[in-house]
């Protein structure tokens, strides 16, 4: 009875806190007011083709989306090394908590390269875990809210790299080339062929990637402009669609990566011999 009552007393508290942040929210923001907001299409235009706040590379004018992917790659590859250096050579029989977390995760992508290619999967498991944490890794990268200062002096927070569509469209074709080029080596002619069939892959496998990253952005802005209480509403959305979009495109690319793979990479079937029929066997005997 007294567990009973603690698991109780427990989920109202957190009912509490929850009806309490949600009213401060509010109490702030009829305290406050409406914010002041900007020409919501200059807001959707920059965030589709980033012409207004770009930064300096080496005198270069480039999209901020450049600098997003060159500090997800580097935090990747800095992670990476360290868990190879520290991490691993400490792996034991009966895994800990990071250890379980790491194994899984590399056991998944492993799975779904065996699953959808059995033959050929050793490269396979390694893209699509590559490409997987980065796609994960980069949408969520926007949720820290780097601050860099354009080259008209502006303010800008670093958005996911995948949100620009030229980073969209290496993401694809990359992935595209990964599946001819296993056609190619399996199979040779026959996989070029089962690979090129496929034309549309490249450019459906892009512009999946950027809708979806950008429709995050483009709806938190759009809650932002249209709904007076956008004090802490617009965080939430964004956080939800940020997080939804991570787990949803990850899953999706590296899936559909797999299975095209597994298609130019598998092997001819062997023609079935063609049996002679009994009367011509016993005619050929006589």
């Amino acid at each position: 009875m007294k567990t009973v009552k603690k698991s109780a007393n427990k989920k109202i508290i957190i009912v509490a806190v929850l009806v309490a942040v949600l009213a401060a929210l509010l109490v702030g923001a009829i305290l406050i007011g409406a914010p002041q907001k900007g020409d919501l299409s200059e807001e959707l235009t920059d965030a589709v083709m980033h012409e207004e706040k770009r930064l300096n590379l080496f005198g270069m004018s480039v999209n901020p989306a450049v600098f997003s992917g060159f500090i997800v790659t580097i935090i990747l590859l800095v992670f990476a090394a360290c868990v190879r250096i520290f991490a691993i050579p400490r792996f034991k029989e009966v895994p800990g908590k990071f250890q379980l977390v790491i194994e899984q995760l590399v056991g998944f992508f492993n799975n779904m390269a065996k699953t959808n290619s059995p033959e050929h999967n050793g490269f396979l498991g390694c893209y699509i875990f590559a490409a997987g944490c980065y796609i994960f890794v980069g949408t969520l990268f926007e949720l820290f809210g780097v601050q860099m200062v354009s080259i008209s002096g502006q303010s800008v927070s670093m958005p996911a790299p995948l949100s620009d569509i030229n980073a969209a469209i290496a993401m694809g074709f990359l992935s595209y080339f990964i599946i001819l080029g296993g056609g190619i080596a399996t199979n040779g002619v026959r996989g070029l062929g089962r690979a090129l069939k496929e034309f549309s892959l490249p450019i459906s496998m892009s512009f999946r990637l950027f809708g979806a990253l950008l429709s995050g952005l483009l709806v938190t802005e759009l809650v932002y402009y249209a709904i007076f209480l956008s004090v802490g509403v617009p965080v939430i959305v964004g956080v939800l669609f940020t997080l939804l979009h991570a787990i949803i495109q990850t899953y999706v690319l590296t899936m559909l990566t797999a299975t095209y793979f597994g298609e130019v990479s598998e092997p001819p079937k062997p023609k079935a011999k063609k049996q002679k029929p009994a009367k011509a066997k016993k005619a050929a005997a006589v």
